[in-house]
């Protein structure tokens, strides 16, 4: 195994299969208490697997976690760091309470909070708005990763991860198809057939002393069939700083540049790093262009909002910037209103963005929980992940991530119990892939194969079919 991959391996959560870890609730501080109603969380979202069901037949899924999060604050990275100075770092992990309660596979999945824009594309006739609503989902599906400093677990091998939503209108599917490198692939569908959405990621890490990097590898595709579009993007870099001493803090950057493949446009996105006075943090700007002119800009945070304007708005006001100007500021969300009718459908969220007078909102982030803090940060979509249903353990694939112990526990704070589960799968897996070597057997996956993405001609991971049909008989036992 290379540096890179050790590194990996010890500080992002994707453990080495040399690695253990122990954690214990008596060198700990224990749960900072949630300022809730003792019997809130049964009454919005049931943690002993009933589900509310509304009124109109709907789902009503939980809105807060089983356990509130534990204090982080007794361990920092470098204590760990410290003590693999001469050692390989394949050999060291860190400890659970680093981690949230989701598997990486869930994370994915966070994807999908902003269904309505695919929703939106999929509407609308002009190939300029549908390339406007598309860039929108790009952007959001990394927003839930704002505040979110906590390492979700390393999936393992062959372990997967279904979410039907029949309120939102799809269904997804995920596997982890390779340890080493860690690879993980996702396939989702519309309920009405309106579009698929897929890809692999495979993040490429470097360390640089104070801060974790990770490159984004792997292509995700957004096709809309009614429409006979297929849309290629790279998710931007993600870098967490003060990993060593100080309070983490997770910034995006990098151009991301999306691909109409049917008409040729492109919509091409910066994500700007912060840079020396942090001016620029979480910035996004970029434009939609066809193969003659650019056709609209586009700017906004990720962690906030996105908006467009034609380009020739855009110039003047950036003139007007530089001239000293006074560039008109909303000040309230009913001003906003006014000028963009599609803003009454988006939560009241007050954002830094300087408004250019005449833009369209496209997308604006959700509020999240009032708990959220207390939450691992997650939104309410997040929340809801983990969530194992009265019936749906006897439906669903066993290698599901539902299922898996160590994040059950953790998630309902019983952190000892959880950090041996995760130190007894994983030396599971160490023992299974031993066998396999020891008897010269493939290891084959089951919903994915590999294969080349149809639009890019690029390595690609296939969805294979076949998941919904619940033949489950031949999944691997890895928990």
């Amino acid at each position: 195994m290379n540096s890179e991959e050790e590194f990996y391996d010890a500080v992002t959560g994707f453990d080495s299969d040399n690695s253990s870890g122990d954690f214990s609730e008596a060198n700990h501080k224990g749960p900072e208490m949630l300022d809730l109603d003792p019997h809130q969380s049964n009454r919005n979202g049931k943690h002993n697997g009933e589900t509310e069901i509304q009124e109109n037949g709907i789902k009503r899924h939980r809105t807060s976690l089983p356990a509130p999060m534990f204090s982080r604050s007794d361990f920092s990275v470098w204590s760990i760091l410290k003590k693999c100075i001469g050692l390989e770092l394949s050999k060291i992990t860190m400890p659970i309470v680093f981690n949230e309660p989701l598997s990486f596979l869930q994370r994915i999945t966070e994807y999908m909070e902003h269904i309505y824009l695919i929703n939106k594309a999929c509407s609308h006739a002009d190939p300029l708005e549908r390339m406007q609503a598309v860039a929108a989902f790009a952007v959001s599906a990394v927003a839930s990763q704002w505040e979110r400093t906590g390492k979700p677990f390393n999936p393992l091998l062959g372990e997967t991860y279904e979410l039907t939503r029949e309120d939102l209108g799809f269904r997804f599917i995920s596997e982890q198809v390779s340890h080493h490198p860690p690879i993980s692939a996702f396939y989702s569908e519309g309920l009405n057939k309106d579009f698929i959405f897929h890809g692999s990621i495979y993040p490429k890490l470097k360390f640089w002393g104070k801060s974790i990097e990770a490159e984004p590898r792997g292509t995700i595709t957004l096709e809309l069939l009614k429409h006979n579009e297929a849309y290629t993007w790279t998710n931007p870099t993600c870098c967490v700083h003060n990993v060593i001493i100080g309070k983490l803090w997770l910034e995006q950057y990098g151009v991301v540049e999306i691909v109409n493949h049917s008409t040729g446009d492109k919509c091409v996105l910066n994500f700007k790093p912060c840079g020396l006075f942090g001016k620029e943090l979480h910035r996004v700007e970029g434009y939609i262009q066809d193969k003659q002119k650019k056709l609209c800009v586009i700017y906004g945070k990720w962690t906030e909002c996105l908006w467009c304007t034609d380009p020739t708005t855009y110039e003047t006001y950036k003139k007007s910037e530089k001239r000293g100007g006074e560039p008109k500021k909303k000040s309230s969300e009913e001003d906003i209103k006014s000028e963009n009718d599609e803003a009454d459908d988006m939560p009241e969220v007050q954002d830094t963005v300087q408004f250019i007078p005449g833009s369209k909102l496209l997308w604006r982030i959700n509020c999240r929980p009032p708990n959220s803090s207390q939450m691992y940060n997650f939104t309410s979509f997040a929340v809801s992940l983990n969530e194992l249903e009265k019936g749906m353990e006897a439906i669903l694939a066993p290698t599901d991530c539902r299922l898996r112990p160590d994040i059950r526990n953790m998630e309902n704070g019983n952190m000892d119990v959880a950090s041996k589960e995760k130190e007894r799968l994983e030396e599971k897996q160490r023992a299974a892939r031993k066998e396999r070597a020891k008897d010269e057997v493939e290891w084959h996956t089951r919903w994915f194969h590999q294969g080349t993405n149809p639009y890019t001609g690029t390595p690609d991971w296939l969805y294979s079919g076949g998941y919904f049909d619940r033949n489950f008989s031949d999944c691997p036992d890895i928990y």
